[in-house]
């Protein structure tokens, strides 16, 4: 199988750039890749290349783009804004967030948050990672956390928010979906709202639901955790408003 590698550099035909030190020693050390041998790159903007290695040193690697296999596509602008978990499950949060085409990871602290602590450099690792492996064409922003009251007053009043709510009135995510999809006046930019593992606070969920760009949503009877309940409303909204009809690329 030929590896997929997200660069940073412009990428065109006949390119030639060093690979960064993850690149170099993922291709070298664990692969065991050397000169001449093919790779797949792309930096989430020029679309996707066919490359290989075109000199591979102890410490210089060398990456050639040869030609364009796919243009950059368009994908569905959506957020996922969640209350910081333990790192396992932040991490498993956001390599299948990644893989559901979340653009953007926003931490929230809430009163009810177990961490306060994001490790953003290594969650960018993972969902880099993620895109490779994936096939997609873009690595998603990792934020830094804010208070959920900063998100609240900073939110931008042209991207809809849907908060999951795990009580009080909130629509079936199916039903709140499908509404939005005959609602013209609804921007094309969407961001789903996951609580703590302990829930939001009333007062938390009471104010967000006053604002005008909010729909709380139900995921069903069951108690779900944090992670899980995130992937459950990612791909509903992919299946419904987002990318959910289009196919691979290529087998």
């Amino acid at each position: 199988m030929i590896p997929r590698l997200y660069v940073a550099e412009h990428l065109q035909k006949n390119a030639r750039f060093q690979a960064d030190e993850r690149a170099a020693h993922y291709l070298v050390n664990v692969l065991r890749r050397g000169s001449g041998d093919p790779v797949l790159l792309f930096n989430g903007r020029d679309g996707e290349y066919r490359g290989r290695i075109a000199e591979a040193q102890k410490r210089r690697l060398t990456l050639e783009a040869v030609e364009q296999t796919r243009a950059q596509d368009s994908e569905p602008d959506l957020w996922l804004c969640f209350a910081p978990l333990k790192k396992d499950a932040v991490d498993f949060l956001v390599e299948k967030g990644t893989e559901l085409g979340v653009a953007r990871f926003q931490p929230v602290l809430t009163q009810h948050s177990a961490s306060n602590r994001i490790n953003q450099s290594r969650l960018t690792t993972v969902a880099t990672e993620a895109a490779e492996q994936s096939e997609r064409l873009t690595v998603p922003e990792v934020l830094e956390p804010i208070s959920l009251e900063a998100l609240r007053t900073g939110w931008p009043k042209d991207r809809h928010l849907l908060v999951c709510a795990e009580a009080g009135d909130a629509a079936p995510i199916g039903q709140a979906l499908s509404a939005l999809t005959s609602d013209v006046r609804l921007p094309h930019k969407y961001a789903v709202l996951i609580g703590p593992e302990g829930g939001f606070q009333d007062d938390e969920l009471d104010r967000l639901k006053k604002l005008p760009f909010v729909t709380p949503v139900g995921l069903g009877p069951r108690i779900l955790r944090a992670e899980t309940a995130a992937l459950a409303a990612l791909s509903a909204f992919q299946a419904i408003l987002g990318d959910g009809a289009k196919r691979p690329p290529r087998p």
